[in-house]
């Protein structure tokens, strides 16, 4: 027969980790949204990703017409990996793109880059 004391610690023990377990969500969704608001900023920031230059997005004040609206992005884009491809190198899918290559050229960091893919996967 086991020792009661401890067949209670392991009960709690097995509480503890599971109660910890059901926040996780939680804690993702929150670190989720802050990675989507920063990426927020750096596609509306006109010294950075300055997305707005050619796209309309909402939320944002004087867009470009050059590029195509920013909507429907999950529809467009399934594999958010091939969105950050699209916004990292745009040359491989449009050689004759004027969308700026923002990966190659270094004009936003490879963390700012995922930043604003997942912005603008949320549109």
């Amino acid at each position: 027969m086991r020792n009661p004391v401890t067949l209670i610690a392991s009960a709690a023990s097995v509480i503890a980790i599971a109660g910890s377990l059901a926040l996780v969500p939680y804690a993702a969704q929150a670190a989720g949204a802050s990675v989507v608001e920063e990426g927020k900023k750096i596609a509306f920031d006109r010294k950075k990703g300055n997305c707005l230059a050619c796209h309309q997005i909402a939320g944002g004040s004087l867009p470009g017409n050059i590029g195509p609206p920013l909507i429907a992005m999950k529809q467009r884009f399934p594999d958010k990996a091939a969105l950050r491809a699209q916004i990292a190198e745009p040359r491989t899918r449009n050689p004759n793109t004027i969308m700026p290559p923002f990966g190659p050229h270094a004009i936003i960091s490879s963390g700012e880059i995922d930043k604003v893919t997942e912005f603008i996967h949320t549109l």
